[in-house]
């Protein structure tokens, strides 16, 4: 997954996107209850061998760096932990299925909250909740929710290395950055994070999670401002 495609963490700066790697809008679409249903992409931005995409929140290229890091005295120490997946998570067991959760990368995009919540319906034994669980799961952006099959098959939307920018007009707010197809992540440090199907980056500026979301862009009323077509001139 994601070979020769790789994002690495700078000081107190942007991401550095190498191989090319498509860039689209991924907006969360809701049904008529505003519950988080399913995934419209939008435009595509135009490729190029490398970039630089804002992790502050700052720039007026958005989503690209424009050096406004500097002026802002961004402050993106890494908080994160590099430990895998499997060993963060805490598992939801249920009859059917079992749910693994790890809260602390939540990118608060509510998929898990739509037809009835799926850490309750986890605990229902019918196959229409086995069904759900499995759906939302695979919505999940960050890769929070992760449905295992009780012989330990774990379920994962098939997605190609890519990043989406993510809207999310019910809460009127600009979503982090969407990874996807297992693009490897590396920190400022040079340690590489677990390489995963799906994550989600910071680029309000704001997570105490560094360099993941944790949903603050709600919060901060983040707007992305949506300017493409440019490209960032800072290294």
């Amino acid at each position: 997954m994601g070979e020769d495609k790789s994002i690495r963490v700078t000081k107190n700066g942007p991401y550095v996107v190498h191989g090319a790697v498509p860039i689209s809008r991924q907006t969360i679409v809701t049904d008529e209850k505003g519950e988080s249903v399913a995934w419209r992409t939008g435009e595509h931005l135009p490729d190029r061998p490398s970039c630089t995409l804002c992790s502050c929140g700052a720039s007026d290229n958005k989503p690209y760096c424009d050096g406004s890091h500097v002026a802002a005295g961004f402050d993106g120490t890494e908080t994160a932990s590099h430990a895998a997946y499997e060993d963060a998570a805490v598992a939801i067991q249920g009859p059917r299925i079992v749910l693994m959760d790890q809260v602390d990368i939540c990118a608060d995009a509510r998929f898990c909250a739509a037809k009835g919540k799926a850490w309750r319906r986890v605990e229902i034994d019918d196959d229409e909740s086995r069904r759900i669980v499995i759906e939302e799961s695979n919505l999940c952006p960050s890769g929070r929710y992760t449905a295992v099959e009780l012989d330990g098959s774990m379920h994962e939307p098939e997605l190609a290395p890519a990043i989406g920018l993510v809207e999310d007009p019910k809460a009127g707010v600009s979503g982090p950055l969407w990874v996807q197809g297992g693009i490897s992540l590396t920190a400022e440090d040079g340690t590489p994070y677990p390489v995963r199907n799906r994550v989600t980056l910071c680029r309000c500026g704001k997570s105490a999670n560094k360099p993941f979301c944790d949903g603050s862009h709600i919060k901060a009323g983040f707007d992305d401002g949506a300017i493409e077509g440019s490209e960032s001139t800072w290294w």
